[in-house]
């Protein structure tokens, strides 16, 4: 359930977003006096050149890393003023590089995906194994449950991981390059996934490196540069000829994807 919101005049009106956001490493700054509004319903994918911030915006909104200025809001409200389990119940976070505990199983993994809705005197319930299971069966791994994760394939190991988010039952969904390691086959496995997660109602916002992956999926892009975002909207508004040169110094074609008539990036040759 969304907890009531308390709107202060500068909050984004979408359930996440920050405002005048600053986030960096040490002394290295790497987004400043960032605004953005992530829209409620739609599968957003965030796109740009290495180092440019994207996967530091996701890890800000997931509140994992904290601002050196500015505030990321949740339900019009400091996402720090709320406990951390509250805002587990609301956002769950894929992280690029998850490591699993060792010798843990399938199936336990994906449990912990429950802990925002249990408490010292309700560890489990039944809804908590029913939720479990029907994770598992979302992502086809039902098959695994009582495997180690660590006997996995990277492409398996990727659909335990997104179990656990599924299980974690929030509205809003991070993916921070969910694909990444994984083979073409799988990489877009997991993007139906997501896509499934978006059809259901979620709010889904990933970071991916494919442009042509991500204007297939998504629903809503914003690309970056330099810590600043330089474009966002529909992928035909965001994906042009003059952007990609612009802000990836690629010069391209863009056509029609022939499967989807979404935007299709065909790269120029050098000579």
């Amino acid at each position: 359930m969304r907890p009531a919101s308390v709107l202060t005049p500068e909050a984004p009106v979408t359930a996440l977003g920050a405002r005048g956001l600053s986030l960096g490493y040490d002394d290295r700054v790497v987004v400043h006096d960032l605004d953005v509004d992530v829209p409620d319903g739609e599968l957003t994918v965030i796109v740009g050149p290495n180092a440019c911030g994207k996967s530091t915006l996701l890890r800000a909104l997931a509140r994992t890393l904290k601002p050196s200025a500015g505030t990321v809001y949740l339900d019009g409200r400091p996402i720090t003023s709320y406990r951390p389990k509250a805002v587990a119940r609301r956002v769950a976070m894929l992280p690029q590089t998850p490591i699993a505990p060792d010798g843990i199983t399938v199936r336990d993994l994906v449990s912990r995906g429950r802990f925002p809705h249990q408490d010292l005197l309700h560890p489990s319930s039944g809804t908590d194994r029913q939720v479990v299971q029907a994770a598992l069966a979302q992502t086809d791994i039902v098959e695994l449950a009582d495997r180690g994760v660590d006997e996995l394939s990277g492409g398996q190991r990727q659909r335990v991981w997104i179990a656990m988010v599924l299980a974690q039952q929030t509205d809003i969904v991070l993916l921070d390059e969910p694909t990444t390691f994984l083979d073409i086959a799988h990489q877009y496995d997991v993007l139906e996934l997501a896509s499934t997660l978006h059809d259901a109602g979620r709010t889904v916002v990933a970071v991916l490196h494919d442009l042509n992956q991500a204007a297939r999926y998504a629903t809503h892009m914003i690309a970056m540069r330099d810590g600043v975002i330089v474009a966002q909207g529909s992928p035909e508004s965001v994906v042009t000829e003059e952007l990609v040169a612009d802000v990836f110094g690629l010069p391209c074609v863009v056509v029609r994807d022939p499967e989807t008539g979404t935007p299709l990036v065909v790269p120029r040759r050098a000579r």
